[in-house]
């Protein structure tokens, strides 16, 4: 049985490292980390039926240092691209197939942020290929991404239009392919590890296996996996203290713009309001100055995205 690869997307801390991690501890999966090859390379070097445009695609990703990690064989990529369809998708699946062989282990997969925009292509080029999208409570993740020392007018603006923009890709492409693509809170792997990577591996056609909990023998990749720390540094805690020492809170009028513009889609996924209380001279500014900042921002960034 055929059961095709495996793709982790989702905004920055999401959650996507933890469940890669975890996914990575099953022995049939290897999974690797933003080798970036839809979005740097997919379509960007011409018809790979061409040799010319197919070694200038090739050279281009064996200096992408992301794809060294994966310690290719240029000569057998070349030998066995020729073999079958002269495709993006075909080369990049070789990619992953090698390094799945290296680790004796069947099935491959990749984790990349905002691998969504690419749900269409992705499912036409591998007709068994699982999607699961990781969100997150969008006042957390901010809080989690956004060092406070980078929160100038505008910044909630544009993480509020992003995570809109992943949420509304998330509902789009589970409607189109309900069987290939699932959701997943952050807060319920965290909160729930052991019976949401049950429901993962059902969904993925896998036995479930208990070092998925602990992660015990997963692939790590050296101190690209250090922004773990911002998904889940202690398995033991609670979702609102998983930052890794990092978080500071929202100001009362970032929440309040958050939830403004995003309420009724953050309630529909479980996030409910949190309580906002303003000074007279928090209003005026909120009104005056931040909204119409915000607004802008998020605008910008939707506009950005379509």
């Amino acid at each position: 049985m055929d059961r095709g690869p495996i793709f982790i997307g989702g905004l920055e801390r999401s959650g996507k490292s933890l469940m890669r991690l975890s996914l990575s501890a099953h022995p049939n999966l290897a999974m690797t980390r933003r080798t970036y090859m839809w979005t740097r390379f997919y379509n960007r070097y011409g018809n790979l039926s061409q040799p010319e445009h197919f070694e200038r695609c090739l050279a281009a990703m064996l200096r992408h240092k992301p794809m060294l990690v994966l310690k290719p064989d240029p000569e057998r990529i070349r030998r066995e691209f020729w073999q079958g369809e002269p495709t993006y998708a075909r080369l990049f699946a070789l990619f992953h197939e090698h390094y799945a062989e290296q680790l004796s282990r069947p099935r491959w997969g990749d984790q990349l942020g905002l691998v969504e925009r690419y749900a269409d292509p992705i499912f036409a080029a591998y007709p068994t290929a699982k999607i699961v999208h990781m969100i997150r409570d969008p006042r957390d993740r901010y809080e989690a991404a956004i060092p406070p020392a980078q929160r100038r007018s505008g910044k909630v603006g544009g993480a509020t239009g992003w995570w809109l923009h992943s949420i509304g890709l998330a509902r789009r492409n589970q409607r189109r392919y309900p069987d290939r693509y699932k959701i997943v809170r952050y807060e319920t792997l965290v909160g729930q590890r052991e019976q949401t990577l049950r429901e993962v591996c059902a969904f993925l056609d896998e036995a479930f296996v208990p070092a998925m909990v602990t992660l015990e023998g997963a692939t790590r990749f050296e101190s690209a996996d250090d922004d773990v720390a911002g998904d889940a540094p202690d398995l033991g805690t609670t979702p609102a203290d998983s930052s890794g020492g990092t978080r500071k809170a929202m100001s009362q009028r970032e929440v309040a713009f958050m939830q403004a513009c995003a309420g009724p889609t953050m309630l529909a996924f479980g996030y409910g309001p949190r309580p906002v209380r303003f000074s007279l001279g928090e209003r005026l500014l909120f009104y005056a100055v931040d909204f119409p900042a915000n607004l802008a921002a998020m605008v910008a960034s939707r506009t950005l995205n379509e």
